[in-house]
């Protein structure tokens, strides 16, 4: 899998209509869950792809930069035909791996997970420090990674 991490204003209508695609086929139709899922912060976040050889959209997640040394990691998706074979793994590490390319000084990756996947953001050392809320139906928490 090749990643590739791209602002918004460098990324081809293609490549944001797949990300779109994606992004909408599963966090609204697939967990029934409509919301306004295409917002401002996309003009302002770094978008991580992870492609196949074929240009197919595998994984993607949205960095953010955030105030006090923090950033943001968000829209953690892997694509469906794909799951359970390790593409999400790969993502979450390579998205720690472009934060702190991106912005050196971040000391803390803040996330808003899905509370069914805590224990593989806990595999990357991410902490709760909240309890579990609802966040357009879906349960929530959120956890932070302290970086060295």
């Amino acid at each position: 899998m090749q990643f590739i991490t791209t602002s918004f204003d460098e990324l081809t209508v293609r490549q944001l209509q797949q990300i779109y695609k994606l992004r909408v086929a599963v966090f609204v139709v697939e967990q029934a869950c409509p919301y306004q899922e295409v917002d401002d912060t996309d003009l302002m976040a770094w978008h991580l792809r992870g492609l196949d050889s074929t240009g197919q959209l595998l994984v993607y997640a949205r960095l953010m930069r955030e105030a006090n040394q923090q950033a943001r990691i968000g829209r953690v998706i892997t694509n469906p035909i794909v799951r359970w074979h390790g593409y999400g793994q790969q993502l979450l590490q390579q998205a720690i791996v472009q934060i702190q390319a991106l912005w050196p000084s971040t000391t803390q990756i803040n996330i808003q997970a899905q509370h069914y996947l805590d224990r593989f953001y806990r595999g990357f050392g991410f902490q709760p420090v909240s309890g579990v809320y609802l966040e357009d139906g879906i349960p929530h928490q959120n956890m932070i990674l302290t970086l060295n």
